[in-house]
């Protein structure tokens, strides 16, 4: 099997390997990676006696002959070592709870299989990055948590003041070796912003620097595994697949896995306000927006870094036959996770029941009768404010949380400045 290259969204010309893609995080041309082929995967063939055999046959297919070839099975074991359960709710409505991990959210999939292959790599080249990350919740501490103590690795990691949970900015300011967490005095585009500009920043030309957000390519491969791994647990061809959607991370890791061959009846992707995606998907002339905080902050997501990557990959024809999306309220966010509580006893985190409510909605018009599942993305833990205003009720709180109140915490206050920013990295960087 010839080995998979990547090009830039922006120009098809040059190719990359999966670790140069890894490690530069955006392409040359400030376009984002993809892969210029998807290697076909029979569903059917895959192992079905646990996740982890059956990861490690889809990556087998998507890391043959490159620099991971003998290194990928012990990177994912040791990365995905967590429990992806799948729970039935009502009659043909499942969740996939993706929110086992370190940090209990899907983000732990994502990030510390990145962590672990660029670690490989920099043993082998002695070369030493400065990781950008910026996040609006969930993405900074599975980041921080994956990457800390990566030989070769600082981590700078951006969130915007005020507009993430106590239980998620706890998460972000623990103290961590090779990690610098700084609140920024913006939003979550703000904070994307500042580590888009830094690319192309001439005073960190002596810098080298990548990126953890689902910008990079490494975040989303991983991403396809669980994808895969639903249907076939679930064994259906006719699976509704409904997406808490903020950045499109997650969503575009499941076109992936469609186009490497997973059946689906469809994507839906579940947005809060932050309506962009679902307003381009009936108008094509929608353009960004500025984010608005919501209760579901971890998708406070004005203008998605994946659209472009959707936009690329998908003619607008394909993209509407294969997606749909709605925007769901945070009023009616709420009435979700009461309403899934009371009528199953299941305790839901805001982004969760931004799916739950969407796939509530599609119920009339779903594109086939089939089941429909639905991504958990977060622990309810997470956001023990809400969950008591709603629920009544104080989650469980695993000991993934508990332990960090007895940990030190290390954060500064920067503002959404690029010429600052960039002395910060210059500064860790020893420049």
């Amino acid at each position: 099997m010839a080995e998979i290259r990547y090009r830039s969204t922006r120009s098809s010309g040059k190719t990359f390997s999966i670790g140069e893609a890894l490690e530069s995080g955006l392409a040359p041309d400030g376009g984002l990676f993809l892969p210029l082929s998807f290697p076909r995967i029979e569903i059917a063939d895959l192992p079905e006696d646990s996740f982890a055999s059956c990861s490690l046959e889809i990556f087998s297919r998507w890391l043959k002959g490159t620099e991971f070839e003998d290194s990928f099975e012990s990177v994912l074991k040791d990365a995905l070592n967590f429990s992806v359960p799948i729970v039935e709710l009502d009659r043909n409505v499942f969740v996939m709870e993706l929110f086992h991990g370190p940090t209990l959210s899907f983000k732990d999939f994502g990030a510390r299989t990145m962590a672990r292959l660029l670690g490989r790599r920099l043993e082998r080249t002695g070369k030493r990055i400065t990781i950008m990350v910026a996040t609006s919740g969930d993405t900074g501490s599975a980041v921080a948590d994956g990457f800390a103590g990566i030989e070769g690795i600082d981590v700078v990691l951006l969130f915007p003041e005020n507009q993430v949970s106590r239980v998620q900015e706890r998460q972000l300011v623990v103290k961590r070796p090779g990690v610098h967490a700084f609140r920024v005095r913006g939003t979550f585009d703000d904070c994307q912003s500042l580590v888009k500009s830094a690319f192309t920043n001439p005073e960190l030309r002596d810098v080298s620097l990548s990126t953890a957000n689902s910008i990079n390519i490494g975040r989303l491969l991983p991403q396809m595994l669980y994808y895969m791994w639903a249907v076939k647990t679930l064994g259906s061809n006719d699976l509704q697949m409904i997406v808490p959607s903020g950045n499109l991370g997650n969503l575009t890791a499941g076109v992936f896995a469609s186009l490497s061959g997973m059946a689906t009846s469809g994507f839906l992707a579940a947005h809060n306000k932050n309506d962009f995606f679902p307003n381009f998907l009936t108008d094509p002339s929608a353009s960004f927006k500025p984010s608005v905080r919501t209760d579901s902050n971890a998708m406070d997501v004005g203008a998605p870094s994946n659209f472009e990557r959707l936009s690329s990959l998908l003619t607008r024809d394909e993209m509407t036959g294969l997606i749909a999306a709605v925007s769901i309220s945070d009023s009616d966010t709420r009435l979700s996770m009461k309403r899934i509580y009371e009528d199953a006893g299941y305790v839901s985190d805001p982004h969760t029941a931004v799916g739950l409510e969407a796939q509530r909605n599609s119920e009339g018009g779903q594109r086939s009768k089939g089941p429909s599942l639905v991504l958990s993305t977060a622990h309810p833990a997470k956001f023990p404010e809400i969950v008591s205003e709603v629920l009544g009720i104080n989650p469980e709180v695993p000991s993934q949380l508990s332990k960090l109140n007895a940990l030190p915490t290390s954060c500064q206050t920067i503002d959404a400045d690029k010429d600052q920013f960039a002395q910060v990295i210059l500064e860790l960087a020893h420049v």
